[in-house]
């Protein structure tokens, strides 16, 4: 199976709120804050030479290695900490490639990001987009991949260590009386504190729009005139961001599971609960015609009841796992949300639940801490680290106070009785967030850039379709191409009419008719 290509939701993380939004207002993250026509911003300053401060960086030439699996190969670029003053201090970015294997005419180079944010392009490159994208894509391209600022090896966020990252995984999410909700604020600002200690001169600067950039330059010392890119999820943003900076250097883009950046951190929220509540829906829709369905067999409507009722329990009665950690409530949500990704998780979850409902917790909790990126001694990669720092620069804060979240809750509850409380709850963290978010929500219009590729899956829990449409309907040159299904995402997932549409576009340069619909 491959690699899950997550957008990581705020409800299964209290580290990842605000979700991700574009930035278009002041500051480093702005798009247009260092747009100039001699830096090569938007418009016809992307068609133009970079400045003197910025060619340096436009020139370097890479010193590739080999490294991991082979045939890959990586090095690694450095770009401006902050690209309003390129002058001053640098970020080191991790890059990776593995060159096209012919036969056929070498097409360039084919960025690949599998979302998050927070998420490792390179580990995704060598798990799985170099070895298991369609054999003549990586025939014709050289498959290549950065870890965004912030990420993993690239200037990595860091916040709180193993120990306190699992005491924060398990904080109540659905305070039930003040003295639970002050526990979980306590938390907020404590995970919000270590982030600025550990990680406070890189926090400014970790925007998208800032991302974005960087890919602008791995593109000209790559020696690329325009950008080819497949970004799943998250990175479906930050292919836009990147196309209405530099439409005219845009190529074939390829947004799979895409998000709305027109959209309020509090809407993205919500629509991210009803999501959510869709594929729990339709997991529960087949549980119940299952023999071994722990949610009974009644109907998918009572299914959910009865899920709801196992949070309530465990609310108060965390069961044993057979580690040193229980099953709590929030635990438990996790691990049911992290399986809704990709149907082909529904058999594993069914017994999770079976076992937990029955006192062994241990099934869940992997589910939990794979989404994580727990490991087995107790270590997590910087992906919740990355996720918090990008979203809450990239979008002022869902909710500013925990008054407002109240205020929300009945609306949060209507749209998913099961998990809505959590992602409420949750989108509270970036109010207390260090650095101030310089994004603002707006329509990327991206005029001028090649056709846009933009595909949305029906049922998609983390990236609800009607955010694909959005996006397609907002890009002057999208195209919309709809996968009528279950899970994340849809490219690789199975579909031969997905993916027929998607190679041609990336082989030829041919977008499928606008409105396509496959199953």
């Amino acid at each position: 199976m491959r690699p899950r290509r997550l957008l990581r939701s705020s409800a299964l993380a209290l580290a990842a709120t605000g979700l991700l939004l574009s930035g278009c207002t002041g500051g480093d993250s702005s798009p247009s804050a260092s747009a100039t026509p001699t830096e090569g911003g938007s418009g016809q300053g992307a068609r133009s030479a970079p400045s003197a401060e910025l060619k340096p960086y436009y020139a370097q030439k890479p010193a590739w290695r080999k490294c991991g699996t082979s045939g890959f190969e990586c090095a690694t670029l450095k770009a401006p900490l902050d690209y309003a003053k390129p002058g001053g201090d640098s970020v080191d970015l991790a890059v990776a490639r593995k060159k096209a294997t012919g036969p056929g005419a070498r097409l360039g180079s084919l960025h690949v990001n599998p979302g998050g944010p927070g998420g490792s392009a390179v580990d995704f490159l060598q798990s799985y987009a170099g070895i298991g994208y369609p054999a003549p894509v990586r025939a014709r391209y050289d498959m290549v991949a950065m870890d965004p600022r912030g990420v993993a090896r690239s200037e990595p966020v860091e916040c709180l260590d193993g120990k306190g990252m699992d005491a924060y995984t398990q904080v109540d999410q659905t305070p039930d009386d003040q003295l639970d909700a002050a526990r979980l604020l306590t938390a907020l600002k404590g995970f919000a504190a270590g982030c600025e200690k550990k990680s406070g001169p890189v926090l400014p600067h970790v925007s998208t729009a800032n991302a974005a950039r960087d890919m602008d330059v791995f593109r000209a010392v790559l020696g690329d005139a325009k950008l080819s890119y497949v970004g799943a999820s998250y990175g479906t943003f930050l292919g836009a961001t990147y196309a209405e900076l530099f439409p005219a250097r845009t190529g074939r883009l390829v947004l799979d599971g895409a998000m709305d950046p027109s959209l309020s951190a509090r809407q993205l929220n919500r629509d991210q609960t009803e999501g959510f509540e869709t594929a729990f829906r339709s997991f529960a829709g087949d549980c119940v015609k299952r023999k071994d369905c722990p949610l009974g067999r009644a109907s998918a409507a009572d299914a959910g009841s009865r899920l709801k009722g196992f949070f309530d329990r465990l609310d108060g009665e965390p069961v044993a796992t057979g580690q040193s950690r229980e099953l709590t409530e929030s635990l438990a949500t996790t691990g049911v949300l992290a399986a809704m990704y990709d149907e082909a998780a529904w058999p594993q979850l069914r017994i999770a639940l079976t076992d937990a409902m029955a006192g062994r917790g241990g099934g869940l909790l992997a589910l939990a801490d794979a989404y994580y990126e727990r490991d087995a001694d107790g270590t997590y990669s910087n992906l919740m680290f990355a996720n918090a720092a990008v979203n809450c620069l990239d979008a002022p804060p869902a909710f500013p106070n925990e008054r407002d979240v109240q205020a929300a809750l009945p609306d949060f509850e209507q749209v998913s009785p099961a998990f809505g409380r959590n992602f409420a709850w949750a989108a509270l963290s970036c109010a207390y967030w260090s650095t101030p978010a310089t994004g603002t929500p707006h329509r990327i219009e991206a005029k001028g850039a090649a056709p846009i590729l933009v595909v949305g899956t029906t049922r998609d829990p983390a990236t609800p379709y009607k955010w694909s449409r959005a996006l397609a309907s907002q890009l002057s040159s999208g195209r919309l191409l709809t996968y009528d299904g279950d899970g994340h995402t849809a490219y690789g997932r199975g579909s031969d009419c997905i993916d027929t549409a998607i190679n041609t576009y990336l082989l030829e340069g041919t977008p499928p008719q606008d409105g396509k619909r496959c199953r």
